[in-house]
């Protein structure tokens, strides 16, 4: 029997992460898990909360702390890096955000599709909202084209555009995607030994988008699995649908997923069509009194930024991704 790790993150939200928790053991019938749960370093008692309620209700999780927030990615490889509690190391790797509640038979059936396609590198779940409405999860990889179609927002350019769209809808059915949000994502073990785990370069966004894209490079698909179905609420520990202007993470990540996997020059290219298709939708916004769709001093910040980070020397990407997946330049 095929043995997974289950892996949950939690920054300051132990409540979530506990009862994200309860429903994934309660998800595990017929499978072989382990869960260890990461504190990411939340210095508010986070740790000995979860610690103190997994011992008083003798649930089977181990509790972890990372000791430092490095971000998602690196948060995750701490727990990928504690393998079974044998020492042994697993089959898959299933990674739960603390926000998101697998269904009974989600793992199991997002493990009977990678023993069923044993060239999928990766697999997620079909998401829904406390509403049962479903979310969209799956998406293409984004290119310079995609940059211009989503920051204009308008008919004829998205038409044009269509096949480099990244948002990918819901999916009817079972089917292979380009990437996969990381709430529910199961991820082969020998990938992982092959490519390593998450580029902790990345603090919050795209970690996941340059995860899979390795994973293709190296010959290994990601699918989205209907049968799979996980409750997510979203943005809790972030707070993206909160904010008034977009973080300096956020805009370090998308600098860093264009530079390190297409070069800089198409970096610069990504963000100059952004800057197009902005400008289009701000003057849609002027003409038609459109309310405006992005945080304040959107287009400002990224070009501000992208325009520093071009001039600054080529960062080391940070491990635990193995070297020979390094930037291209």
């Amino acid at each position: 029997m095929a043995r997974v790790l289950v892996v949950s993150l939690n920054y300051r939200t132990p409540e979530m992460t506990l009862r994200s928790l309860r429903a994934a053991l309660g998800a595990l019938d017929g499978v072989e898990a382990d869960v260890v749960c990461v504190d990411n370093d939340s210095g508010d008692g986070s740790f000995e909360a979860i610690r103190d309620a997994v011992e008083a209700e003798g649930l089977d999780v181990r509790v972890i702390q990372s000791g430092h927030n490095g971000g998602f990615g690196a948060g995750n490889n701490v727990g990928i890096a504690a393998r079974m509690a044998d020492g042994s190391a697993p089959d898959y790797v299933y990674l739960l955000n603390s926000d998101a509640f697998p269904a009974p038979g989600a793992i199991a059936a997002l493990v009977r599709h990678m023993e069923a396609h044993p060239d999928t590198g990766i697999a997620g779940s079909r998401i829904v909202g406390e509403d049962g409405e479903p979310h969209w999860t799956a998406f293409r990889f984004p290119s310079v084209a995609s940059e211009l179609e989503g920051a204009a927002r308008l008919g004829p350019i998205s038409r044009m555009l269509e096949a480099h769209r990244v948002p990918l809808g819901v999916p009817e059915a079972t089917r292979p995607v380009d990437w996969l949000a990381g709430a529910s994502m199961m991820i082969r073990q020998s990938l992982l030994d092959r490519i390593g785990g998450f580029d902790e370069t990345f603090f919050l966004y795209f970690e996941e988008t340059d995860l899979c894209l390795r994973a293709a490079r190296a010959g290994h698909g990601t699918h989205y699995v209907c049968e799979s179905e996980v409750m997510h609420i979203g943005s809790v520990s972030t707070g993206m649908r909160r904010w008034q202007r977009v973080p300096g993470f956020w805009l370090d990540s998308r600098w860093h997923y264009f530079s390190k996997n297409h070069g800089r020059a198409y970096a610069m290219a990504a963000t100059a069509a952004h800057v197009a298709g902005g400008l289009l939708w701000r003057l849609r916004v002027l003409l038609q009194k459109k309310p405006p769709a992005d945080p304040a001093h959107f287009l400002r910040d990224l070009v501000k930024h992208d325009l520093n980070a071009m001039l600054r020397p080529l960062p080391a990407t940070a491990g635990p991704q193995r070297r020979e997946d390094h930037a291209r330049v």
